[in-house]
């Protein structure tokens, strides 16, 4: 009877990945973002796209196969909210081709992959897993990084090849800047959500180690998200905690800029500009504001339809003024010095605005708003856990990790679209990062089926007792 019961390390590693294999795609999708892309690539699907696809349809399978109601009404709705004014803006496209690629596009960033990550989520391990992962990818892309700037084969930023891009390159030079904005938000969010010192030690660890390519990337866009996602975080951690934390981080960051040197000059000069938006502002400052107005004034003339999916390029020079550049300035990390097209405002909202209209922003901004709400609803719920009903030792109430983890990212994604829009390699990632907010704002833990009572796969115990 004992030699049925023994349990092999094969055994167990089996039964973690029976366990982990819905959302093992997922996984998939984030770690293929760690290969290098082609130089010239700009922009188009590329192989995490592609599985993002395969999560998709294995997704479906799934569901099918198991014939249940896949989504709450509730998540119906804030889920499908988008689908409206995308498809008005696809229909009114002056292009029907670029209008079909749009809506193909826009569907796959913030409906369907969404879903699809939602349904595969079953518990907070599996949340936990992605988040991990997340930070797993970080790690990678911000070591790239780092060693570009040393070695002077990044982007080129100033006449020096040392921005650091990962192995994304100098054509999505924010590729790497949101990989490990995400990581870090993550990683901050396992260390303050947790009585476990093993997770919390580990999780600052990493935090701390994703500041210098964060730093070193040149991104404001992201160097602001990050502190307001952060900031946002240790607040609702508890005030007691964010003093702490805070401390420890100025002091890092006194420790890599100050007294190590991390790029002193180039950075200081990078915060400063942030500020500089009306005295003496740089080019690539004026070319957003530029790219701003046209897309304003793009929507005066369609307010609420817009000009079409995928209409920005075509209607820009007819809107913007002769203070808009040719373009970027693209060299460096393996390309040829050559000019990159402005093709978006650089700014989610606007470009929304501008291709959607009012229609289109209402709704897929009030998606993103009421994932925002309901995530905060999630972690107020944990928070209320009374202290009786921990387990033994814990300080803080189970599901707080998940819970920082969803509101920090949302946090981070509203704010980073003031500065950014989708483009890109790296946009896949954005549409996991919506999936793993929704699967914490709309999964109700309560539920049967919820993070704490998760249809689970048979223990290593009793698959070798059926044995």
């Amino acid at each position: 009877m004992s030699d049925a019961l023994t349990v092999t390390p094969l055994d167990s590693a089996i039964a973690v990945l029976r366990r982990a294999l819905p959302v093992l795609p997922v996984v998939v999708v984030i770690a293929l973002l760690g290969l290098p892309i082609a130089p010239g690539g700009e922009g188009g699907a590329n192989i995490a796209d592609a599985m993002s696809g395969v999560v998709v349809v294995s997704c479906a399978i799934r569901l099918v196969r198991a014939r249940r109601r896949p989504l709450s009404a509730t998540a119906a709705m804030v889920l499908g909210l988008p689908v409206v004014g995308i498809a008005v803006a696809a229909a009114g496209a002056a292009d029907p081709g670029a209008g079909i690629t749009g809506l193909a596009r826009y569907l796959q960033i913030f409906v369907l992959v969404p879903a699809a990550v939602l349904l595969s989520v079953r518990d907070r391990r599996d949340f936990r897993l992605l988040a991990w992962s997340f930070v797993g990818l970080a790690l990678w892309q911000g070591a790239v990084g780092v060693q570009q700037y040393v070695t002077g084969t990044g982007a080129s930023y100033q006449g020096e090849d040392v921005r650091a891009v990962g192995t994304f390159g100098p054509t999505d030079v924010m590729g790497m800047a949101t990989v490990v904005a995400f990581g870090l938000v993550c990683a901050v969010a396992l260390a303050l959500g947790t009585s476990a010192a093993r997770q919390r030690a580990v999780a600052t660890a990493c935090a701390l180690a994703l500041l210098l390519p964060l730093a070193l990337s040149f991104s404001r866009g992201a160097w602001i998200a990050t502190t307001v996602a952060c900031g946002a975080q240790l607040v609702l951690a508890g005030l007691r905690r964010a003093a702490k934390v805070g401390a420890v981080i100025l002091a890092t960051g006194v420790i890599l800029v100050g007294g190590l040197g991390v790029g002193t000059a180039m950075l200081q000069e990078r915060i400063a500009s942030i500020t500089q938006v009306t005295d003496a502002p740089d080019q690539s400052v004026v070319d957003r504001y530029t790219m701003w107005a046209a897309a304003t004034d793009m929507w005066r003339e369609h307010p609420l339809t817009g000009v079409g999916l995928k209409g920005f390029p075509d209607n820009r020079d007819g809107h913007a003024s002769l203070a808009l550049s040719a373009g970027s300035d693209i060299a460096g990390a393996g390309a040829a010095f050559h000019k990159q097209a402005l093709l978006s405002p650089h700014n989610m909202y606007l470009l929304v605005l501008s291709e959607q209209g009012l229609i289109g922003l209402l709704a897929l901004g009030g998606s993103w708003l009421a994932l925002l709400v309901c995530a905060l609803r999630g972690l107020l719920r944990v928070r209320r856990t009374p202290p009786g009903a921990r387990s033994a030792g814990a300080r803080i109430p189970a599901g707080t990790d998940c819970a920082l983890v969803a509101c920090g990212l949302i946090v981070w994604q509203l704010t980073d679209f003031v500065y950014a829009d989708i483009g890109g390699p790296s946009t896949v990632l954005t549409a996991v990062v919506f999936g793993l907010i929704g699967w914490w704002a709309l999964v109700d833990p309560a539920a049967p089926a919820g993070p704490e009572a998760p249809v689970a796969a048979p223990s290593v115990a009793e698959e070798a007792a059926a044995r």
